[in-house]
């Protein structure tokens, strides 16, 4: 496997594991975003569950290709779906732009590893 394509694995679920673990744990924070979306609870701890999930999935993806593969097209699903959730709230194009970069350095992720395999 390329290193780049570790690092960016690496970094990535370093990213989702924290920030999925926020939104199960119900950090003040990310339920006052989520209520702005105009979702509960029980929504946001799935995304998370999703994010953690892609997370382990990204760890493991370093020894098992596939598996880190799946899981960075997960995260790129899941962050057009933020996309969406952004534009129907009437976010502003500053608040979406995170969830696109990072949306792009998944799907890169996920062509480094199959390019690195």
């Amino acid at each position: 496997m390329l290193v780049t394509s570790v690092v960016m694995s690496i970094a990535l679920a370093v990213l989702f594991l924290a920030l999925g673990a926020a939104k199960i744990a119900g950090v003040p924070a990310m339920a006052t975003r989520f209520e702005h979306l105009g979702y509960d609870a029980r929504m946001r701890t799935i995304v998370g569950a999703l994010e953690v999930a892609a997370a382990v999935g990204l760890v493991i993806g370093v020894f098992w290709p596939p598996l880190g593969v799946a899981a960075a097209i997960g995260l790129v699903a899941l962050l057009v779906g933020a996309v969406v959730s952004h534009r129907r709230a009437g976010d502003e194009v500053k608040e979406i732009v995170p969830a696109v970069w990072v949306g792009l350095v998944a799907a890169a992720t996920a062509v480094l590893v199959v390019v690195a395999t």
